[in-house]
């Protein structure tokens, strides 16, 4: 099991490689999980992270990072992780918790590990190798942050 500050350093060299490699992380895998068909396991590593207004582009992102996620220590079927991103050039971090069930990804996201401050709910597409949705700020957080849109994009070679 890695320590924190290992898991810093692997998610601070991969937010480097997530952002300068947008076209990175495609990868085949065997059998192909229908949404339907997806479970914690699935979500296990490394995801590249694109997030846009609604009537943006992905193409031009407003936030770009990575999030990591690993299986739950706590609920099992769950997985939980870190979310890095850059906004503005400011870095954010976050935990992150959530699963997928009956064909829909949830997963809950919290800025200093305790209240929660965003949903992200999406749709697994592509054999599980890609997420899109939308990220919306939790009820009773201040007002102004827009609802994006995301895809997450699995790394290769972080299963």
């Amino acid at each position: 099991m890695s320590t924190p500050r290992s898991r810093r350093r692997l998610l601070a060299w991969a937010l480097v490689l997530a952002c300068s490699a947008p076209g990175a992380g495609a990868q085949t895998a065997a059998p192909c999980p229908g949404p339907e068909d997806m479970e914690a396991v699935h979500l296990y590593g490394l995801w590249q992270i694109r997030l846009w207004p609604e009537g943006g582009s992905e193409v031009s992102p407003h936030s770009r990072g990575v999030l990591l996620l690993e299986k739950h220590p706590d609920y099992a079927g769950s997985v939980r992780g870190e979310l890095r991103r850059t906004v503005d050039g400011q870095d954010l971090s976050a935990r992150v918790s959530g699963d997928v069930h009956e064909g829909e990804f949830q997963l809950d996201e919290s800025a200093d590990g305790v209240t929660m401050s965003a949903v992200w709910t999406g749709v697994p597409e592509d054999c599980g190798r890609s997420i899109r949705g939308s990220r919306r700020p939790a009820e009773g957080q201040p007002p102004g942050e827009p609802v994006l849109q995301f895809r997450l994009l699995r790394q290769t070679g972080w299963q």
